[in-house]
């Protein structure tokens, strides 16, 4: 059977239209969370009034604060005298006209753990944050927790008493 001879055919649109095809598919894609990411009917000012409106709602301590000493003392309205400053975990001592705290940070958040098991045989409160605890009189935890977050915790020591945090 003889074969027929193939036709060259040149493409009409040239050597580059499917890369071009290609090039302008890929822009289109990353074009495309943009321009749905803008809705209609909101503006600068109704996003700043929402945002005000989540912040007022929300405790003034939306954020919890991050773990450092220092920081942590500035929100509580002291300033940190360290005595502690190790591998395991950093503390100090955060005295002000209305409170004593104890503030302690841990570069990981076993090292924390650890520290809370260890502070459960003595029992207390403790205010507790990422990577951090407080320590203090448990009646100025609450307003402490507004200022930082973290979340109160009632610990049961094991020998029945519970001694209050000087």
């Amino acid at each position: 059977m003889p074969q027929q001879p193939q036709r060259a055919t040149a493409s009409p649109r040239g050597p580059f239209a499917r890369p071009l095809r290609v090039a302008a598919l890929v822009a289109g894609l990353a074009l495309l969370p943009l321009a749905t990411a803008c809705g209609a009917g909101t503006d600068a000012k109704s996003a700043r009034d929402e945002d005000a409106s989540r912040l007022t709602a929300t405790p003034a301590a939306g954020v919890v604060a991050p773990p450092k000493v220092e920081v942590i003392a500035g929100l509580l309205g002291c300033e940190p005298a360290i005595r502690t400053d190790a591998d395991e975990l950093r503390e100090g001592t955060c005295r002000s006209a209305k409170a004593n705290y104890l503030i302690t940070t841990f570069p990981e958040e076993r090292f924390k753990l650890t520290w809370l098991d260890s502070a459960s045989i003595y029992g207390g409160t403790y205010l507790v944050g990422p990577r951090w605890v407080v320590s203090g009189r448990p009646e100025l935890l609450e307003p402490a927790r507004d200022k930082v977050g973290g979340d109160i915790q009632q610990l049961r020591g094991t020998n029945g008493a519970t001694p209050e945090p000087s």
